[in-house]
């Protein structure tokens, strides 16, 4: 019988899929995953960010105008504000550099020109913290967020604590908001299942080139205003009916 020979190739596979380091890189994965959870108890699920008042009012009529929308919120709000932000509080997190921390937490606060995006950051924000300390990210650390804490900040602070590289977790956080959104229109529009998953996949390629960008932007160009989502949103406020919190 001719003897067998384990390629070069399988040998190495092997050895990734078994070492340390794979078995480290698998866990990150794995509390990236947990992140992006639609089962994650924050109740993201309860806010459409302006995209009830959009549909409702005629704005966006059916999946393309809805599709050219979230592209716009996710390129414009979340590649030129939240994205960059949790980078620089990744960074500041790993550092135990609190003053920081407490910048750009008070800063993402700012930028909220409605009551109601400022009162969704701060449930989703210290729905999570409550949750961190329920398991077990240290108390020190979320203690440091003088004001209430946005979503985005307590975001970064898991990510470092469970060893999720920033490129990973500018993913979750991206994949996370779209898919919320999507499950939105599904609900307002009403969209069905099917086209609602057309859409997803349509905008999933967008995400990537704008992590590119997000990871370049300077401080000074931070926080660009979306005159569109603002006047949804406060418009949405005083909306006669809604499925959405206000």
């Amino acid at each position: 019988m001719p003897e067998i020979h384990h390629s070069t190739e399988a040998s190495t596979l092997e050895t990734a899929v078994n070492s340390p380091h794979s078995t480290s890189h698998s866990m990150a994965l794995l509390h990236m995953l947990h992140l992006s959870s639609p089962a994650l108890p924050i109740g993201a699920y309860a806010y459409s960010q302006g995209l009830e008042y959009a549909i409702d009012s005629g704005w966006l009529k059916d999946e393309q105008d809805i599709a050219s929308w979230l592209t716009g919120l996710l390129e414009y709000g979340l590649g030129q504000l939240d994205m960059p932000i949790i980078l620089r509080c990744m960074h500041a997190w790993a550092e135990k550099d609190y003053a920081t921390i407490n910048h750009w937490n008070q800063f993402l606060r700012a930028c909220r020109e409605t009551s109601e995006l400022l009162l969704e950051d701060e449930q989703l924000g210290m729905a999570l913290s409550r949750l961190l300390r329920e398991l077990k990210i240290p108390d020190d650390a979320l203690n440091a967020i003088e004001q209430k804490p946005c979503f985005a900040t307590v975001f970064a602070l898991a990510g470092v604590h469970w060893k999720i590289t920033s490129h990973d977790l500018l993913h979750s956080f991206a994949y996370s908001w779209l898919e919320n959104q999507v499950a939105a229109a599904t609900k307002i529009m009403p969209l069905g299942q099917t086209a609602a998953q057309k859409l997803l996949l349509q905008l999933l390629p967008t995400i990537a080139p704008i992590i590119t960008q997000a990871q370049q932007v300077p401080d000074e160009a931070l926080g660009v205003s979306l005159p569109g989502q603002v006047m949804a949103s406060s418009l949405h406020e005083y909306q006669y009916s809604r499925l959405f919190r206000s």
